[in-house]
């Protein structure tokens, strides 16, 4: 049964390895990533990445999932977005393509470096592997039609995080927000417009 516990399948060094890594990351939490710790089977890792500012997901929360094989860390984990994401680098089932869960995978990576991967192809996906052909193509040759498309589904899949906003709820907000959002926009435009520029570059 796919629920099993991967536990009994991992030596008591790695399973204390892994455990040691988690509870730093919790003690010390990596900007933008909170992970979540299964107590009761520590090869079931999820955490949550906060979409980057100036890319199509910010102010979304995607929530991640990695699994540990019995020949974790020789071999490297599965990682999978279980939130919904538009992104070359993601399939239609949510499992991630990076090379560093492939042939650049090192033993001594560990944790915190493969949510570090996850988060940097949030900001720069990698068209070259693209899982999902279409995002690839849409980067490559309309970004603004994949950044459009990007947002859509980040803003109905991905719980936002609105928190940073709560301070300001204290003042008739409507007309605030409105010139917020027209301000951030903007910004977006440009950041696009920016990044097109680099892909003709490239």
């Amino acid at each position: 049964m796919s629920s099993i516990s991967n536990v009994e399948n991992l030596s008591p060094q790695t399973i204390r390895q892994v455990m040691k890594e988690m509870q730093s990351m919790v003690e010390t939490p990596l900007e933008g990533i909170k992970i979540q710790i299964n107590d009761a089977d520590v090869t079931d890792i999820q955490a949550l990445i906060e979409g980057p500012a100036g890319t199509p997901y910010a102010g979304g929360l995607f929530r991640v999932k990695l699994t540990l094989g019995k020949d974790f860390p020789q071999a490297p984990p599965k990682a999978f977005f279980i939130t919904k994401i538009f992104h070359p680098n993601v399939a239609a089932n949510g499992e991630i393509c990076v090379n560093t869960l492939k042939k650049d995978w090192k033993p001594d990576l560990g944790i915190k470096h493969i949510l570090l991967t996850i988060k940097c192809l949030l900001i720069v996906p990698n068209p070259e592997s693209a899982l999902n052909e279409e995002a690839g193509k849409l980067l490559l040759e309309r970004y603004d039609d994949y950044s459009q498309r990007a947002k859509m589904m980040t803003e109905i899949h991905a719980q936002t995080a609105k928190s940073t906003d709560a301070k300001d709820d204290d003042e008739p907000s409507s007309k605030k927000h409105a010139v917020d959002k027209k301000l951030q926009d903007k910004k977006k435009e440009k950041l696009i417009k920016e990044k097109k520029r680099m892909l003709k570059r490239l």
